[in-house]
């Protein structure tokens, strides 16, 4: 009987060691660590509108932060309540930051509305509501983009007004050029109108990739736009091709660009997504001590491409930061030659 105790005992250590371990929480809406963003975040919860305000002057002119922290915050003040930033803009009126987080929570509540089901699986109702809180966005976006004529977060949070409303091509193509005119490395909204040209939005699998590897083109190393085309063939063949074809000489060419690019990146802000990406294409082509490297700087969080597309996402990524973590140690012990 001591036996099989201590095998079940055994047995229970491994499965956590391999599958469980470590037991950290996980952050479901962050992609990886942000000190000065996760201090306006719990400020925003007990609702004070100070701290927010330092952090966007804290980043006054870095693009791609601030389209990143109104997203964020945003993203927040739609879920949990906005009476900080009610407060906010009776303080200041003509703020362009408190005018930019007006705007990107209208966006993010209109998608909480329409929610993140098919189309085919969402009411009537919630598609009416969608589209009318979406409208009314629109007049966010103009006043904030009057306040800070060159800022072009006010731009970028538009191009999912024009995915939900389904702007023609035409004026997709309007919004990338005006911000390409202010910021014409910014990963975020090249991510953005990437979606709108994927099949499943705005576009097709030609469109988006095609959009994707002339982004990437012309992008300087540490700008993480090599990133997108992985994006494009994530979002068009995952599901619909066997593992193998993670290994194909195409997909690995592109893998080591991106790696080469992140290797660049610095502090870039959208580089905790990037780093999730790839360590779900490393995992996948069985590159397990890549893939751990990359899981190590973002461990704790998880809002990144593949896990916010799926319905247990922290599981899903927990499982697979131990699956690298194992084949990794699997593969230190194989014996060589």
């Amino acid at each position: 009987m001591n036996v099989l105790i201590w095998l079940a005992v055994l047995a229970a250590v491994c499965w956590v060691c391999f599958f469980l371990l470590p037991l950290k929480r996980i952050n479901p809406r962050l992609a990886g660590r942000d000190p000065a963003l996760e201090r306006a975040l719990a400020a925003a919860s007990r609702g004070r509108w100070e701290p927010v305000a330092d952090l966007f002057r804290d980043t006054a002119g870095d693009w791609e932060r601030r389209s990143l922290y109104a997203n964020r915050l945003g993203y927040r003040a739609a879920r949990k309540g906005d009476a900080w930033l009610v407060a906010w803009q009776e303080a200041r009126p003509t703020d362009p930051d408190a005018a930019l987080l007006r705007a990107e929570t209208t966006i993010r509540y209109a998608w909480k509305l329409r929610g993140a089901r098919f189309a085919r699986h969402t009411s009537a109702k919630a598609f009416e509501g969608f589209h009318q809180v979406l409208f009314g966005a629109r007049d966010d976006l103009a006043r904030a983009a009057s306040l800070a004529p060159e800022d072009p977060a006010p731009l970028v949070a538009e191009m999912w007004v024009a995915l939900g409303l389904g702007y023609p091509n035409r004026d997709m193509r309007s919004l990338s050029e005006q911000v390409d005119a202010r910021a014409p490395y910014h990963f975020g909204a090249h991510a953005s109108a990437l979606q709108y040209w994927c099949a499943k939005w705005r576009g097709t699998k030609g469109m988006a990739r095609t959009y994707a590897e002339k982004a990437a083109a012309g992008a300087p190393r540490g700008s993480l736009l090599t990133a997108l085309p992985l994006i494009a063939w994530y979002e068009h063949e995952d599901g619909e091709v066997p593992d193998a074809a993670y290994r194909s000489t195409e997909v690995r060419r592109m893998v080591d660009a991106a790696l080469a690019d992140v290797a660049e990146a610095g502090d870039h802000p959208r580089l905790p997504e990037v780093r999730h990406l790839l360590a779900h294409f490393l995992l996948k082509q069985g590159r397990y001590r890549e893939a751990v490297e990359q899981f190590r700087h973002v461990d704790g969080y998880s809002d990144a491409l593949p896990w916010r597309y799926l319905p247990y996402g922290r599981l899903a990524y927990r499982a697979a930061r131990t699956r690298a973590a194992r084949g990794a140690v699997l593969q230190r012990l194989r014996p060589r030659g």
